[in-house]
């Protein structure tokens, strides 16, 4: 019996995988998988041979959307499903999901096709309060502003980025920036083969104090495992229904993720929800494995179980 493949595919700004994960290799080897590293847009790897194919830290997929597509439609055999990523590579889905019955966090979408001028931006921005500005199409927080509605400079800043993002035919989300992040950060749901693993919670990210998107005001994402509370799986296995009912209306077909990240926060005293969906990571998001000892070798088996199939 031949040994089992698994091609781990990253980018080429992570040819040896993210820090987080670079000791994926060694545990598949552990459990009898050869495996290898490929850049997802490199012409010289024959995915043909690659067996199974793992996305993992493809962080420039955002930079040619189509051309990440198409490469996930060219491949044989790939986790997750090419169609379910290419639906995760546009944050419009938070749209689906909210139609879902789901709480997202209230959200202005702003398209190319409707020729916004500086004003009408202006005049779609919160009146109060801190406010994000993104494209739909983006990954690690490329892209992403936080801004402060009542100050002049500031609220100059997000009209100029939006401009920007829109005059690259990028369409761009606008939401109100939830303070109660800036107390409790966020918290990371992971779902391994569909069954709720391990939570991690992580602090802010977006500096507290407003920041120009050109500003370095992301920083490197800290997260620590934390104990999986009852209420948060709740709201995350509500999530996962949801998420699964809609990924089969859009593939046609009942998919089992490999991995699946919901990031979510707690409402705070302006909402209307317990809880809001921040994102689902179905694609290259952090499983945050270098949070615990134990976690490599838990997203381990978990390939293991899928290519024993």
């Amino acid at each position: 019996m031949s040994t089992p493949i698994v091609t781990l595919a990253t980018s080429s700004q992570f040819p040896n995988l993210d820090p987080d994960e670079q000791g994926l290799p060694d545990a598949l080897r552990e459990r009898g998988i050869e495996p290898r590293i490929a850049v997802w847009d490199d012409p010289s790897v024959n995915w043909d041979d690659a067996g199974v194919v793992v996305v993992r830290s493809v962080r420039d997929y955002a930079l040619n959307r189509q051309k990440f597509i198409d490469w996930a439609r060219s491949v044989p055999r790939i986790l997750n499903s090419a169609e379910t990523m290419a639906w995760n590579t546009d944050k419009h889905y938070l749209q689906s999901l909210a139609k879902r019955g789901l709480p997202t966090i209230p959200t202005i979408w702003l398209e190319p096709e409707q020729n916004l001028s500086k004003q009408q931006i202006h005049s779609r921005f919160p009146a109060s309060g801190d406010f994000v500005v993104k494209p739909t199409v983006s990954s690690g927080g490329r892209g992403t502003g936080r801004y402060t509605s009542t100050d002049a400079a500031s609220r100059s800043e997000a009209i100029d980025h939006a401009m920007y993002e829109l005059s690259e035919g990028r369409s761009v989300m606008v939401q109100r920036y939830l303070d109660v992040i800036d107390r409790q950060g966020e918290t990371s749901l992971i779902y391994l083969n569909g069954l709720a693993s391990y939570q991690v919670e992580k602090e802010p990210m977006l500096h507290p104090r407003f920041r120009s998107a050109k500003d370095s005001h992301v920083v490197d994402e800290v997260a620590h495992l934390a104990d999986a509370s009852e209420e948060t799986w709740r709201w995350g296995e509500q999530i996962r229904k949801a998420l699964h009912g809609y990924i089969k209306d859009v593939t046609g077909r009942d998919e089992l993720l490999l991995f699946n990240r919901v990031d979510i926060v707690r409402g705070d005293e302006q909402s209307d929800s317990e809880f809001y969906v921040m994102e689902v990571s179905l694609i290259d998001g952090s499983l945050y494995l270098g949070s615990d000892d134990d976690l490599v070798g838990r997203f381990a088996d978990a390939i293991q179980t899928r290519i024993s199939w």
